[in-house]
């Protein structure tokens, strides 16, 4: 009797857990459903008296929201592929090849994770005003391509592979650029695509780093993008909502679609040397 009392107590916070986070996004989705002015009513209405989609057309339409999910896009798209490649191979180079001064190396980078990133991003912008990248996807990307936490990453998952295995390939004389390829990314796919869902999250809805480094309106990303249209349109709740789902809904469907990956990733890499 006990156990099952423990049962519904526990399976009925978990239901009123996941009730209390779906429930904003679920009634911005609605808001953003609604005509013009019905959110503001009192009380805000749950539901749409009459289902209307002339946000969004208005949206890709007058507010060249089309342009700024494509830049989003890039973006984001860019620097996780260019994160994984990065990370994956310094991650792997420091767990399981030899050079000198690798551990001190390794712990150097530990210790750039105390610097806020607040901190680095005076001297970034000067290094790529400097380089000609400011007010480039380039400089939007750069800053999300290699990172110490992906790299901390990967190697804590990368411990775990054999010796055995990479000595096998090379004695069967594959050179180090097969055994990554061909040995070691295969292994690595749970972590890499954990990674590559910190990455895209990461970039996708950064909205410091896009607005000081683009100042091209075209060039903007979705988070500048509906901070601009906010101060715009201040009153149009509906506008503003639609404008969030556009945002929101992408990465919520590509952590849905790579969540099992994620899971497996995440609790692997937690117990890893």
């Amino acid at each position: 009797m006990k156990a099952r009392a423990s049962f519904w107590l526990v399976n009925g916070a978990l239901w009123l857990g996941a009730a209390a986070a779906l429930f904003p996004l679920l009634w911005m989705l609605s808001v953003s459903l609604m005509p013009s002015g019905a959110s503001s009513t009192y009380p805000p209405p749950l539901w749409p008296a009459a289902f209307t989609l002339d946000h969004y057309r208005d949206l890709f339409a007058a507010q060249h929201m089309g342009r700024y999910f494509l830049n989003s896009v890039i973006v984001a798209s860019s620097a996780t592929l260019l994160a994984l490649v990065f990370n994956g191979m310094a991650g792997y180079a420091f767990a399981k090849l030899r050079f000198r001064g690798r551990e001190a190396l390794y712990q150097l980078l530990l210790a750039g994770l105390l610097v806020p990133v607040q901190v680095t991003m005076i001297p970034l912008f000067g290094l790529l005003k400097w380089l000609g990248l400011v007010n480039t996807y380039a400089g939007a990307i750069i800053p999300g391509v290699a990172s110490i936490f992906g790299i901390f990453l990967v190697r804590q998952f990368a411990l775990s592979i054999p010796d055995e295995l990479l000595d096998a390939a090379r004695v069967d004389g594959a050179s180090e650029w097969r055994v990554f390829r061909s040995v070691v990314v295969p292994v690595l796919k749970p972590i890499l695509v954990t990674l590559a869902i910190f990455v895209f999250l990461a970039t996708w809805n950064d909205f410091m780093w896009p607005l000081i480094v683009l100042s091209d309106r075209d060039m903007l990303t979705l988070p500048v993008a509906l901070a601009s249209l906010a101060s715009e349109h201040v009153q149009d709740n509906e506008l503003m909502m639609a404008g969030a789902v556009v945002t929101v809904l992408p990465v919520l469907l590509l952590f849905l679609a790579l969540q099992r990956f994620y899971l497996r990733g995440i609790m692997a890499g937690s117990v890893k040397g």
